[in-house]
């Protein structure tokens, strides 16, 4: 996120509205109402636009939003509840906006068309963009993220903002992973999360449905997820439920002290539900060329030190291993 705080065109449009006040603001950002206040007060000009958006109508789209025209003392005539720009530009168009001033307070990614919907209808429209979106600081962390998330080694993916999402994906465009990481997220191999309808448009707009809070908020998304989680089916082991992720174990509600190897040897017996793993198959997904028995057997015994259960996993003479469940005799 690039601030405009020192933004000529920022201060230029202020100095504009001022002089040709609104008939109404529309804020679609709490950040971006608090830049824009921050930026108008380090030219001085402050006290004049918080006197003058009192005397407007002010739309407000969610309760961020509200929350920073309240910090600035004024008050939001009407908030957009969703959180979307369609339900603002929903309630202004059927109202009717012909012959009036309308200035919008773009978010990072643009007005997402409020701009040429009000002008369309007869608005005069004003724009002032107080932030923008602007490339990584690092973009080699973001194609690693794109590529790990197409390789199966991630989880879940949060995004928080449109733009963010929308960054990421181009990102795995230019990586050559897209396919990959829309088949994974569609067979439920990963999830993706975002923190409101507006952030997961992109990803909508890809094929991807993510998961999405009832309301756009952080630890709304938070919840959204330890429920998701919460929810998965595990493995009634005799040792208690077991979960298997990508980077980490869960036995009885606690996360196991694997090494990368040890994970995916867990991974594996888990996969069998109960039947035999034979060595071969553990083999082949330790490190290493190695096609000694023994180094399974070396395995499994670390596997087993570290689950605390001498019970949980069953060597089968002969044949290989298997996780001992509640249910097996």
């Amino acid at each position: 996120m690039v601030p405009h705080t020192d933004d000529a065109a920022l201060i230029e449009g202020t100095r504009a509205l001022l002089a040709d006040p609104p008939d109404t603001v529309v804020v679609t950002t709490g950040i971006g109402f608090r830049g824009w206040i921050e930026a108008a007060d380090a030219v001085g000009l402050a006290e004049q636009l918080v006197d003058t958006l009192k005397q407007t109508r002010i739309v407000a789209r969610g309760p961020k939003a509200r929350g920073a025209i309240q910090a600035a003392g004024l008050t939001a005539d009407w908030v957009a509840e969703s959180e979307t720009s369609a339900e603002i530009a929903e309630v202004l168009l059927d109202d009717g906006v012909a012959g009036l001033k309308i200035a919008v307070q773009h978010h990072g990614a643009g007005a997402d068309g409020l701009d040429e919907a009000f002008a369309a209808a007869g608005a005069t429209v004003r724009s002032l963009v107080v932030y923008r979106w602007g490339p990584p600081p690092d973009p080699a962390v973001v194609t690693a993220s794109v590529k790990a998330v197409a390789g199966g080694e991630v989880d879940t993916v949060v995004f928080t903002s449109a733009p963010g999402a929308a960054a990421w994906l181009a990102a795995a465009d230019e990586a050559g992973v897209t396919d990959a990481i829309v088949e994974l997220a569609r067979a439920g191999g990963v999830v993706m999360a975002a923190v409101g309808p507006v952030t997961a448009r992109p990803l909508v707009d890809r094929g991807i449905e993510p998961l999405v809070p009832d309301r756009g908020r952080l630890g709304s998304l938070v919840r959204s997820l330890v429920a998701h989680y919460g929810g998965l089916q595990a493995l009634n082991t005799v040792a208690g439920p077991l979960q298997v992720f990508r980077g980490a174990a869960v036995l009885d509600g606690h996360v196991l002290p694997l090494t990368p190897s040890g994970l995916e040897v867990l991974r594996l017996l888990a996969s069998a539900h109960g039947s035999v793993v034979p060595r071969e198959l553990v083999l082949q997904v330790l490190p290493g060329e190695s096609r000694d028995p023994h180094a399974a057997e070396v395995a499994v015994a670390r596997l087993r030190d570290a689950t605390g259960s001498r019970e949980l996993i069953k060597t089968v003479v002969k044949r290989g291993y298997r996780l001992e469940l509640e249910h097996t005799a």
